[in-house]
């Protein structure tokens, strides 16, 4: 636990979690906890994504902010609200990032230890009360286990994705290892930047892909 009074940010003290080089790495990921809210469709101009960043993002300052409100949880230390992230698959076929009309996705925000269902229905009974338009009963509390991923960082915008993960591929076939996005993983973002103010050049995405060693 954080003894320090300076408030704890966890992109900072698990840089490799959050803050990758440009070129491929090879990762186990512990299991984490998250809130998360399921959607569908293309992410441009959808409400239902809009809907599910905003619920994200009112659960996690509810919490955040739970000392204001006499409902401190055991172990409650200050920190700054981690990034958000996506988990992004299809039902069928090879996942496109051209066609993003059949696109499936969790949307999620890691939440510090201390946080757990109890704390959770406290944080949507609170948003309930005071936006009750963001949905709060969309979301659900839930441990997430990734286990052995490659990652990178790309710096640009999202259209030029493509470009990075075939970095990440290239890594994956001299390194003997096979992607499972298609299979049972997902194609998994971690958004560093707000692109309503960063220069599309400038934004920055953790890539991440889970894998498995193959057989020999």
């Amino acid at each position: 636990m954080p003894m320090s009074e300076k408030a704890f940010d966890y992109k900072k003290e698990y840089k490799d979690l959050y803050l990758p080089k440009e070129k491929p790495v090879l990762i186990e990921i512990p299991t984490l906890h998250f809130l998360m809210v399921d959607g569908s469709g293309d992410p441009n101009n959808n409400p239902g994504f809009e809907q599910a960043v905003g619920l994200l993002y009112g659960l996690s300052f509810t919490i955040k902010m739970s000392k204001m409100k006499g409902n401190q949880p055991e172990g409650y230390f200050e920190y700054v609200v981690p990034p958000l992230e996506g988990l992004w698959w299809i039902d069928e076929g090879g996942f496109s990032f051209e066609k993003r009309d059949n696109w499936k996705y969790t949307l999620m925000i890691r939440q510090p230890e201390f946080v757990n269902e109890q704390g959770f229905h406290w944080a949507c009974g609170e948003l309930a009360r005071n936006k009750p338009e963001l949905a709060p009963e969309k979301a659900r509390f839930e441990a997430f286990e990734e286990g052995l991923c490659v990652q990178i960082m790309h710096i640009g915008p999202y259209s030029t994705e493509p470009e990075t993960m075939k970095k990440m591929n290239d890594f994956m076939k001299q390194e003997g290892l096979q992607d499972r996005v298609g299979n049972d993983g997902k194609h998994h973002e971690i958004y560093l930047s707000d692109p309503r103010k960063s220069k599309p050049e400038n934004m920055k995405t953790v890539l991440r892909h889970p894998v498995v060693r193959m057989e020999a």
